[in-house]
């Protein structure tokens, strides 16, 4: 069963991989750019900023490393400790018949995706964190999340179940970290 799964998401990566373009290519390598979304924090962390009192930012500015962190570490244990998937790029099987963007495809093992885990718990965080002010705004960081993680798969260094898993955990992490910003904003106001 396990292999028929692996066996599935090689033949899905190779697809979507495989719809790629060198006119899309400089797009997809800037959309998949962690530098590249500084300005887009910025703008984030300023939403917050202007939601809560500099008590509460200075708190949920923490609990945000502490979740970035969490996902990111978990994430490079689930890589380098318990499971290690080659990535695509470097599974002989496929390497030959796939798409890679950039030169340079990352470490050895993709299972799960960091940046899947990191965007989409920044976007189910930002978006509970924000509801009130901006009711749509969690559906557009679900979609700027998913194409972070189509993006991983577009350039060629992860599978589409490195993406799915790493999203799916980023998505409980995110609520979870969320939950734990609402304790700790409710503790700090009683006193």
């Amino acid at each position: 069963m396990l292999d028929q799964i692996v066996q599935l998401d090689k033949e899905l990566f190779i697809y979507l991989n495989g719809l790629g373009t060198e006119t899309w290519d400089g797009f997809w390598m800037f959309y998949t750019t962690k530098f590249n979304w500084i300005p887009f924090y910025a703008i984030l962390v300023y939403l917050m900023y202007k939601k809560l009192n500099t008590k509460m930012f200075i708190l949920t500015l923490v609990v945000v490393v502490l979740m970035i962190s969490f996902t990111d570490q978990v994430s490079n244990l689930f890589k380098n400790v318990f499971v290690k998937r080659p990535r695509p790029c470097h599974d002989d099987e496929i390497f030959s018949v796939m798409r890679l963007v950039k030169s340079y495809c990352g470490g050895q093992f993709g299972y799960f995706s960091g940046h899947a885990s990191n965007s989409m718990a920044v976007a189910i965080f930002t978006g509970f964190t924000l509801k009130s002010k901006y009711k749509y705004l969690i559906y557009l960081m679900i979609i700027w999340a998913a194409a972070m993680g189509y993006s991983r798969i577009y350039i060629g260094v992860h599978y589409p179940l490195d993406v799915f898993s790493g999203a799916l955990f980023g998505a409980v992490s995110g609520y979870g970290f969320y939950r734990l910003d609402k304790y700790i904003q409710s503790r700090f106001q009683l006193k």
